[in-house]
């Protein structure tokens, strides 16, 4: 299951996260506090944590990368799913600081915001530098199936949408004066934030918890069994379930009696084939039962072939 080649596309994929995030932090963060603006801090705050998990990215796709030892037999694929559960802790975390934040302008005093323009340009930058950071994550997720290179992707697209939002309340308030729209704009960047981290943890927590694949995807390994139903029995506990990027399949196969190991064997290895081909980076276990049933009087074993 190890291939160093996807291994590298991932690492190189989290490294340029980190770079882009460090350079927005700095950025961000400059402008915001010679505005005096709340959301564009809040912008600030929300790409710090993007680095924290940027960084978490990168350690996890690192460690997954690893092929299987003696501790760990299944592969480290599930520290991915560990990886995007805390990216989504830490999404939320950010969320509820921004809201502090806006709560306490709110209360305090709006104040001014000054230099608009320059603050606008920011966001713009910080959008269209997040977008293609994001396309290009989401693209390496895609193609290596990885649950934790997906998270950081969703960040910094979540960043295009805020930073977005951010530039129209900067525009608003120099078109309209109120200041009243820079601590609300906060507080929607938030609610858009926690909306993220919700399906964060949706694709990755649940799958530490060994929930089954998609249906779509057991669809697939149901179509193919269903193409080799000539030549066994029937089929029964069927299980799946994902750690990292690798799926994990396993199921009970009925052969006739008289079939041989080694055509049961090779019968096995053609599903298995079949499905890697259908379903990347699966790990497939077939346990081979023979029939119990009487097969001189079984029509279903009399219209197998079991030389084949």
């Amino acid at each position: 299951m190890y291939d160093p080649k996807i291994h590298q596309r991932k690492t190189r994929a989290a490294s340029l996260s980190i770079a882009s995030n460090i350079i927005l932090i700095v950025i961000k963060l400059s402008v915001g506090l010679a505005m005096g603006s709340v959301s564009v801090i809040s912008e600030a705050a929300h790409s710090g944590i993007d680095l924290v998990a940027a960084g978490i990215a990168w350690y996890s796709v690192r460690q997954s990368g690893k092929p299987a030892d003696e501790d760990h037999p299944y592969g480290h694929g599930k520290i991915e799913n560990v990886a995007g559960t805390i990216e989504a802790v830490l999404i939320f975390g950010a969320a509820l600081y921004i809201i502090w934040e806006a709560i306490h302008k709110l209360r305090g005093g709006l104040g001014t915001v000054d230099n608009l323009g320059l603050g606008a340009v920011v966001m713009a930058l910080s959008a269209g530098a997040n977008y293609l950071v994001s396309r290009h994550l989401l693209t390496v997720a895609i193609e290596t199936d990885s649950v934790a290179l997906e998270a950081d992707a969703m960040h910094l697209r979540t960043d295009v949408y805020t930073s977005i939002g951010v530039l129209g309340g900067l525009l608003a308030i120099k078109m309209t004066g109120i200041m009243l729209l820079d601590p609300l704009v906060a507080i929607v960047v938030s609610i858009l934030i926690i909306k993220t981290a919700y399906e964060l943890i949706r694709n990755s927590f649940f799958h530490i918890l060994d929930t089954r694949l998609p249906h779509d995807e057991e669809s697939i390994i149901h179509e193919i069994l269903a193409h080799y139903s000539e030549r066994f029995i029937e089929y029964h506990k069927l299980r799946t379930r994902k750690a990292g990027h690798i799926r994990h399949i396993d199921m009970h196969l009925v052969v006739p009696k008289q079939m041989t190991v080694e055509s049961a064997h090779a019968l096995s290895h053609e599903i298995t084939d079949e499905i890697e081909k259908r379903l990347a980076f699966s790990h497939i276990l077939v346990h081979i039962e023979p029939c119990e049933s009487d097969c001189s009087s079984c029509s279903i074993c009399a219209g197998k072939d079991l030389a084949r």
